[in-house]
C-alpha cells in the first residue's frame, strides 16, 4: 500500500476511492481483531458471558469505558493492559483509515505549488 511519490502526479479519484476501500478494510480488520482479542479476555479472565464480553471490549475500544468492573484479579489485570493496548490501537486504526486523505492533500498541494514555480 504504497503511496504516489511528490514527483508523480495526483492519483486520479476513482483509483484514490480504491485506495480508501482498501485502507477502509484494513482498518475494519484490526477493529474487529481486537474486538475479538478483548472478548475472549473478559470471557475467560473476567468470568464474562460473551456478550457482556463484546459489550466491555467494544466500549473500552471506542474510549467510552469500562461497561463492567472484573471481579477476578486476572480480569483485572487483562481489562488494564486491554485499555493501554485498545487508547493506542483506536488511534492507530483512524490514522490508517486517514491516512490516503492526508497523503492526497498534502500531495496535491504540492503540485499546485510545483506548477506556480514554472
Amino acid at each position: 500500500m504504497k503511496f504516489e511519490h511528490k514527483s508523480q502526479e495526483v492519483l486520479p479519484f476513482h483509483l484514490f476511492m480504491g485506495r480508501m476501500v482498501r485502507f477502509s478494510l484494513l482498518s475494519a480488520l484490526l477493529v474487529f481483531c481486537s474486538v475479538g482479542l478483548g472478548m475472549a479476555g473478559y470471557h475467560y479472565w473476567a468470568d464474562l458471558e460473551w456478550m457482556d464480553s463484546f459489550y466491555s471490549a467494544c466500549m473500552i475500544l471506542t474510549g467510552m469505558g469500562p461497561a463492567s468492573t472484573p471481579t477476578t484479579d486476572a480480569g483485572k489485570l487483562f481489562a488494564a493492559f486491554y485499555a493501554l493496548y485498545s487508547g493506542v490501537a483506536f488511534l492507530g486504526f483512524i490514522a490508517i483509515l486517514f491516512a490516503p486523505i492526508a497523503h492526497r492533500l498534502l500531495h496535491i498541494l504540492h503540485v499546485d505549488e510545483d506548477a506556480k514555480e514554472e
